[in-house]
C-alpha cells in the first residue's frame, strides 16, 4: 500500500499561502487556540518535503531546524548533497515523490512551496488536504491553488475551529465519489 502525502497548510480567506515576498507574519498576528492540530499531524508523518525557497525561509525565520526528527527532502536546482537535517533532491519532483510513496514508512508531509504544491495537485499526489483558513484577505501573494488544476473529488473528514482559524480536513476520493 502506498504511503499518503498530506498537505497541512494555512491560507488566507482569499486563498494565499504567503505574501508575494514570502512573508508569513500575518499567520502569527491572529488569536488561535492550541496548535491547530499540528502535533497530531506531525506524529503521523516520518518524512517532510519542501522546496528550496521554503527551506531558506525556515532557516532565516527559525532559531533551530523545526523537523530534526524527520527525514527531510528539499527540492533544489542549485543545492546538492545534504546537511545535518536535509537531503537536497535534484531530480524530478514528481518521479522522486512517486518512488518515495512506494517505500515503507508513515505519511509524508508536503510543506510547500507554491510551485511544488502546484505540481503535486496537478498530478494527484496529495492524499489529504488539511487547510487552515485564516481571517485575512491579503489581496495578492502566493496562491494556494494556481490555475488549470484537474477536477479533484474530496471527502470532508472533519472541520474544526481554533480561535479565529477554521480548519478543513479533506481526503481525496480516487474513484470520484
Amino acid at each position: 500500500m502506498a504511503r499518503e502525502v498530506v498537505l497541512y497548510i494555512a491560507a488566507s480567506l482569499d486563498g494565499y499561502i504567503a505574501r508575494a515576498d514570502d512573508n508569513l507574519d500575518w499567520l502569527t498576528e491572529t488569536e488561535s487556540e492550541g496548535d491547530a492540530g499540528y502535533a497530531e499531524m506531525y506524529q503521523s508523518i516520518d518524512t517532510v518535503l519542501m522546496g528550496k525557497r521554503t527551506y531558506d525561509w525556515l532557516l532565516e525565520h527559525t532559531d533551530a531546524f523545526p523537523y530534526p526528527d524527520k527525514k527531510c527532502y528539499v527540492f533544489s536546482t542549485t543545492e546538492k548533497g545534504s546537511t545535518d537535517h536535509v537531503e537536497f533532491v535534484n531530480e524530478d519532483v514528481l518521479a522522486f515523490t512517486r518512488k518515495l510513496k512506494e517505500e515503507d514508512g508513515a505519511k509524508i508531509w508536503m510543506v510547500g512551496g507554491g510551485g511544488i504544491l502546484d505540481a503535486f495537485i496537478k498530478h494527484h499526489l496529495i492524499d489529504e488536504y488539511i487547510i487552515t483558513v485564516t481571517p485575512h484577505i491579503l489581496g495578492a501573494g502566493i496562491p494556494l491553488f494556481k490555475a488549470n488544476n484537474p477536477e479533484i473529488h474530496l471527502f470532508l473528514k472533519e472541520s474544526r475551529r481554533y480561535g479565529q482559524f477554521v480548519q478543513m480536513h479533506y481526503l481525496t476520493t480516487r474513484d470520484g465519489n
